[in-house]
């Protein structure tokens, strides 16, 4: 990649594509163009389509995405693998057409099966039925992973995918009903000890298993993957550290002050029992994460309390 390339990155206002737009500025790479939804609807094929064939992008990072916690995923299924499917199918043809020379797919891990073995290897997709609560991202997921694969295939394209861990940081989601655990504990901690409240209300048990990962790391790993011209296939991306949502809730609570009770609702889902990420294959590349949760955690509710909070 020469830092003049024209880099498009799909996503750039999100949690993952404005992390990787930071870290693409920070290498000095200049020519990084986007667009907005109202500007570049990316689930119609004829706007996409157009788009490219005048843009010509030089490499692709296929950020985009429609995204959401437990209770977004399970009740907006039919919106979640729609849009999802759309958009990864109209940009990876796109690309193929336009001869970029490089795309990377962001996936999840929720590709793999509930019941997985634990920590997950590349190797176990599709080997297990999927959790029900985010089937439908998944699905849409493992297509977006077999069209960059069978493009590569058929076209000799130079398509990768990564599979990130559970993300948080600058620019996540903190709205209650549709974000990611970590957003959601920030916000539910930072407005329990701003009302000096004696309890904060959990979702679930507690006792599930989750490894995080700051996104910052993230996009520097993705950046790397990016540069790293002929190297296909999928490849996991995390901490290599897990907690349990009780343990995680503790340390929000002691990054933000908050010194009360943790009160869970076991009649909301605790989702997949354990997730962590075999990330071998990447570190064997000369990769790996160095933010550590605390550390994480802290830069994200400062960013909180600095753009979001009232």
């Amino acid at each position: 990649m020469n830092l003049t390339d024209k880099i498009y990155v799909a996503g750039h206002r999100g949690l993952v594509g404005s992390a990787i737009v930071r870290r693409l500025q920070k290498q000095g790479y200049d020519n990084i163009v986007s667009r907005t939804h109202a500007e570049l609807d990316l689930t119609c094929q004829a706007d996409v389509n157009a788009w490219f064939k005048q843009e010509k992008p030089d490499y692709v990072v296929l950020a985009a995405a429609k995204v959401g916690g437990i209770h977004a995923n399970n009740s907006q299924r039919a919106e979640f693998i729609y849009q999802n499917l759309a958009m990864e199918a109209n940009i990876i043809h796109a690309a193929w057409q336009n001869g970029v020379t490089r795309l990377l797919f962001l996936g999840s891990s929720c590709i793999y099966p509930r019941d997985c073995p634990q920590p997950m290897k590349e190797e176990y997709l599709l080997t297990g039925p999927l959790e029900h609560t985010n089937e439908p991202y998944a699905v849409a997921k493992i297509a977006g992973i077999k069209l960059c694969e069978a493009y590569n295939d058929q076209y000799g394209c130079d398509f990768v995918s990564a599979m990130p861990t559970n993300l948080y940081g600058p620019r996540d989601n903190f709205d209650l009903q549709t974000s990611h655990v970590i957003p959601a504990l920030i916000r539910k901690v930072h407005e329990a000890h701003a009302a000096g409240d004696d309890n904060v209300t959990v979702w679930g048990t507690g006792k599930p298993l989750r490894e995080f990962l700051y996104v910052d790391d993230l996009a520097e790993a993705c950046v790397y993957l990016l540069q790293q011209n002929g190297v296909t296939g999928m490849f996991n991306i995390g901490s290599g550290q897990e907690v349990s949502i009780a343990e995680l809730t503790r340390t929000i609570c002691e990054v933000i002050g908050f010194e009360g009770d943790m009160v869970f609702d076991t009649n909301m889902p605790d989702g997949t029992p354990r997730k962590l990420l075999d990330t071998d294959k990447l570190s064997s590349q000369g990769w790996t994460a160095s933010t550590s949760l605390k550390e994480g955690l802290a830069m994200a509710y400062q960013w909180y309390c600095k753009e979001v909070c009232p």
